[in-house]
């Protein structure tokens, strides 16, 4: 089933995801780099910007998210993006307060530990994400649509 959230049969979901997953990712290994004195202070303003670039990123990937959850009808199917959207909302909710923590109490090891936890459930959130697109076709306009060229998609259709 096509993605009624899309531009030019292009899903948007998919595409704005890889935004909060990389600077999330990155937020983290900017956290090692400065934890392991691989780098000098900036590296902890690096994690805490690409932490809240990740926050809105993630906001912003929502939106398509849930219209495409919205005309889900296998319930199986459903279920698991309800799981997917639940866990991405948690983690934004997560990220939020990491950064909350980091603004009210810089030093604290529990950041990096919250980052590490979160990157975890993103990517059993991916996986989720995955399941649904690769084994039950979210947001793959049907084969029998690819083929047809735009004009044919509008010609009238016989029946009998």
């Amino acid at each position: 089933m096509a993605s009624p959230a899309s531009i030019a049969k292009h899903p948007l979901h998919p595409i704005l995801v890889a935004l909060p997953i990389g600077l999330w990712v990155f937020s983290l290994v900017s956290d090692v780099i400065y934890l392991m004195h691989w780098g000098g202070p900036v590296w902890k303003d690096v994690a805490l910007y690409t932490m809240a670039g990740g926050i809105g990123g993630a906001l912003l990937a929502a939106i398509p998210g849930f219209i495409d959850l919205l005309s889900l009808s296998n319930g199986r199917v459903k279920r698991m993006g309800i799981w997917h959207m639940s866990i991405n909302l948690f983690l934004v909710a997560l990220y939020c307060l990491n950064f909350w923590l980091r603004e009210s109490t810089p030093g604290s090891n529990l950041t990096v530990w919250l980052s590490v936890i979160a990157v975890g459930l993103l990517g059993i959130s991916g996986w989720l994400g995955g399941e649904m697109v690769y084994v039950h076709g979210v947001a793959v306009e049907p084969e029998s649509r690819r083929s047809e060229t735009p004009a044919d998609r509008m010609a009238p259709r016989r029946v009998a």
